[in-house]
């Protein structure tokens, strides 16, 4: 399995601004083969920090995911609603439930 985790910066001020692009990216996203799992969320302590959490089949699954429309159409954004600061890590794990 493949885990993505990670942080954006959107502007404050630029979040609800943001939210149909994230729910369109994640909806789209949800629906790809080999995606397990798709999340943004707003830290509670610092609002402009948006926490991202990925969890694919494969590295397949994931190569494939960057090149579809909506990841190019969600890149297009970046810059209209101030997305800056993006910080992304892929790990490599075995599901194992605890």
């Amino acid at each position: 399995m493949i885990l993505i985790e990670g942080t954006v910066r959107v502007p404050p001020g630029n979040v609800v601004a943001a939210r149909p692009a994230m729910e369109q990216m994640i909806r789209a996203s949800r629906a790809e083969a080999g995606c397990l799992d798709y999340a943004y969320s707003v830290d509670l302590m610092d609002p402009g920090l948006i926490r991202v959490t990925e969890r694919w089949e494969s590295r397949a699954a994931l190569d494939a995911h960057f090149k579809t429309a909506h990841m190019a159409t969600w890149r297009s954004f970046f810059p209209i609603l101030g997305i800056t600061d993006r910080s992304l890590r892929l790990y490599e794990a075995e599901p194992e439930s605890i």
